[in-house]
């Protein structure tokens, strides 16, 4: 009670004397729906104290930038908090939660992909839900409060990890036949015992996923390497140009045709040049069949880009393709960096020619006024240098981050081979070897450090792993395409918000 009478003359304290000095004037935020509600409080207000003095409620213009506010639920306040930590967005600025609902937890089951494991995040998912009213209405301990907090999150990461994991045909690092028989069988029956030879295809291929006859082949690690580093690859790519395309809506909404022009434009331009066009060919490969080496195609492009490319070529026309592309890529680069610093300072010129002497201002200039009130106009200054060396560091992170952010997705690749690596070893060295022994007690031995292991490591180790690794490319490769995060959170008063602090 002491704490919120506290909170109230805290408030009060904010609150200006009109010239009368008989009523208190404040500025404040409001979101524009709540309008209505905030009238019909200050007349129920009014009613209750029997004021003699009528509230006045009056909207203002304001020249500075207002709060950010975004509505949202159970379900999405997650995703939200997640984005917030990075900063929060600019008022009326594209908001990355939307997307990340999707795409943060389909990044991580990419990484994550078993549809064991899922069905066990799934499980602790479903708990979280079944008790949201009882944990709603307790104090949790911080870590237990983060779980729950994220319980959403978690289940729809469950969800696509089952999804990735029937894709990858792994269930606790078993393949199963799901979707039918496999494509491949034995030439004779001398490869009966032994999977790593002598399998022919003798049917249509598997409809679903990997096929299970990769699993223990010669050519197993190979195969899903090569399955995964492309797939990494296009889903980098995608996000990417997802990125730069919400910069696009961005500049068209706040009217910056220069952002579109010369920063959309030539980067989309750069980005798929190179890139866009290494997606293409992993595609093509894909299709035909075609044994082309990729790296020696992209290498070659730079070093030797009129050279005959031979085996490696994927099409008609590639050569010359790739020459338009490689200079179209050499174009976008000075395109970035130097027309928008001289435009801006040609229509900065333009703008204040002849006001070379600034307003003279007067004592009662603002006297009804307050010194920090979002009324007050500010002086616009302009600094070429300063505009220059700005635009030539965003052009460089770009160029450079293009290389650096398609490789930052291959981790995609890596942690997905690395949990089902570990998945394989805990189940082959630990499980099986334990069921090799006829002995109860080494089995149930086997059977605990199998389950300690998955628990422990797989879904907790590798769950945090992923977690932070999908938060890594939301917060870098994707958000620093479009998102500059440098607004404020509207935060109105509240005894609830008190209670919270409080506790």
């Amino acid at each position: 009670m002491v704490r919120r009478e506290k909170a109230i003359y805290d408030t009060l304290n904010m609150l200006n004397f009109d010239v009368t000095k008989k009523c208190l004037v404040g500025e404040g935020w409001c979101p524009t729906f709540a309008k209505t509600k905030i009238q019909e409080a200050l007349q129920r207000a009014t009613f209750d104290s029997n004021s003699q003095v009528g509230i006045i409620f009056h909207v203002m213009d304001s020249v500075e930038l207002p709060p950010t506010y975004f509505r949202t639920n159970h379900f999405t306040n997650a995703y939200q908090e997640i984005v917030d930590a990075y900063g929060v967005a600019k008022y009326q600025e594209a908001n990355p939660a939307v997307y990340a609902v999707v795409t943060f937890p389909f990044l991580f089951a990419v990484m994550f992909g078993d549809w064991g494991h899922g069905i066990c995040l799934l499980l602790g998912a479903l708990f979280l839900l079944a008790r949201e009213k009882k944990f709603g209405s307790q104090k949790l301990g911080s870590f237990m409060e983060m779980l729950f907090g994220g319980r959403y999150v978690l289940l729809l990461m469950s969800l696509f990890s089952i999804y990735c994991g029937l894709i990858y045909n792994e269930f606790f690092s078993v393949p199963f036949h799901i979707f039918g028989s496999s494509a491949y069988n034995c030439r004779d029956a001398t490869c009966s015992d032994a999977r790593t030879v002598g399998l022919i295809k003798d049917r249509d291929t598997y409809p679903f996923g990997v096929d299970p006859s990769w699993r223990g082949s010669r050519s197993e690690l190979p195969f899903l390497n090569s399955l995964k580093m492309k797939m990494s690859i296009l889903f980098g790519l995608a996000q990417m140009n997802l990125g730069i395309i919400l910069s696009y809506f961005n500049a068209r909404y706040f009217n910056n045709s220069l952002d579109i022009k010369y920063q959309f434009v030539p980067q989309m331009i750069f980005l798929n040049s190179l890139f866009g066009y290494l997606s293409l060919l992993i595609i093509i490969k894909w299709c035909t069949g075609s044994q082309a080496d990729l790296y020696h195609v992209m290498i070659y492009m730079f070093l030797s880009p009129f050279e005959d490319l031979g085996d490696n070529k994927l099409f008609w026309g590639q050569g010359v393709l790739q020459v338009i592309l490689l200079f179209s890529a050499l174009v976008a680069a000075p395109w970035m960096l130097f027309p928008k610093p001289f435009i801006l300072k040609r229509l900065h010129t333009e703008r204040f020619q002849g006001r070379t002497y600034g307003v003279l201002g007067t004592s009662d200039m603002y006297n009804d006024e307050e010194p920090d009130s979002a009324r007050q106009p500010h002086e616009e200054e302009f600094n070429f240098s300063e505009v220059f060396v700005h635009q030539m560091i965003h052009a460089i992170e770009f160029i450079l981050g293009a290389v650096s952010n398609t490789a930052s997705y291959l981790r995609l690749w890596a942690l997905s081979l690395a949990h089902s690596e570990l998945s394989t070893v805990f189940y082959e060295k630990v499980l099986l070897l334990a069921w090799g022994y006829n002995n109860i007690i080494i089995r149930l031995v086997g059977l605990a450090v199998f389950a300690f292991a998955t628990s422990f490591i797989l879904l907790m180790m590798e769950t945090l792993s992923a977690f932070l690794h999908a938060l890594r490319l939301h917060w870098v490769e994707f958000q620093n395409k479009f998102y500059s995060g440098d607004g404020y959170k509207f935060r109105p008063f509240s005894f609830a918000a008190l209670t919270d602090d409080e506790d």
